[in-house]
């Protein structure tokens, strides 16, 4: 079997020290498809191309194909096949609301929980911010914001909200992907980053709170102006 590369730089992907199975490998490969676009909304699915593509078998596709129908990334409708979930304008109010609600909680845990090697970590964050001449590299900035946000949701320390984050900032980051060729002022995401990441070294929880509940409520209103 050949294998294609994905999209670079990579998004989506776990540390490269940790070991994947075989399924874990295609869902990480193929839900990066789905959200940098390369496998369109509504697009068909074919398990063969994705096997030759990604060099697996099919049983590993087919497990990935399952996890990604529950995380509401594809479609499978029997008897007729699986689908790229369609992206809907009506999904980004939604995941906005669940994720205001619930960010915004995980940033304030994060602020009162973070370990001293997390707030190390977080200041490292804070001097890979881009400067006013590099704000507008949106790949970079996305690349950026996923680390940051994941690593806050590991910060606040409960493996439930962790899990549930992660997969309402996948389903945003494709919206994003959707409107990336149209969106061209990121400097308040730049700004908004630098405020939340201080907040949570400073041990801020009310600040961090306030900052990452005005940082997805301009993400919507940034991306629904485009839409």
């Amino acid at each position: 079997m050949s294998t294609a590369p994905l999209i670079s730089p990579p998004f989506l992907r776990p540390d490269p020290e940790e070991s994947l199975s075989l399924s874990e490998r295609a869902t990480v490969d193929i839900r990066e498809l789905i959200v940098t676009l390369e496998l369109a909304p509504g697009s068909p699915v074919s398990e063969r191309e994705l096997m030759e593509r990604l060099g697996l078998g099919r049983t590993p596709v087919r497990e990935a194909l399952r996890t990604l129908a529950q995380e509401k990334l594809v479609e499978v409708y029997p008897r007729r096949g699986i689908v790229v979930s369609p992206v809907e304008v009506g999904d980004l109010a939604a995941l906005s609301e669940a994720r205001i609600t619930l960010e915004s909680f995980a940033a304030r845990l994060a602020a009162e929980r973070a370990n001293a090697h997390e707030r190390d970590v977080a200041r490292a964050l804070l001097s890979d911010l881009p400067g006013p001449r590099d704000a507008h590299d949106e790949r970079g900035l996305i690349g950026l914001d996923q680390r940051i946000h994941r690593h806050i949701y590991r910060c606040a320390h409960n493996p439930f909200v962790e899990s549930a984050l992660n997969e309402y900032y996948t389903l945003s980051l494709r919206i994003w992907f959707l409107a990336l060729d149209r969106v061209t002022q990121l400097d308040d995401a730049v700004t908004e980053h630098r405020e939340l990441l201080q907040a949570i070294c400073d041990g801020d929880a009310e600040r961090a709170e306030d900052v990452m509940r005005r940082h997805i409520q301009s993400f919507e209103r940034s991306i629904r102006a485009v839409l």
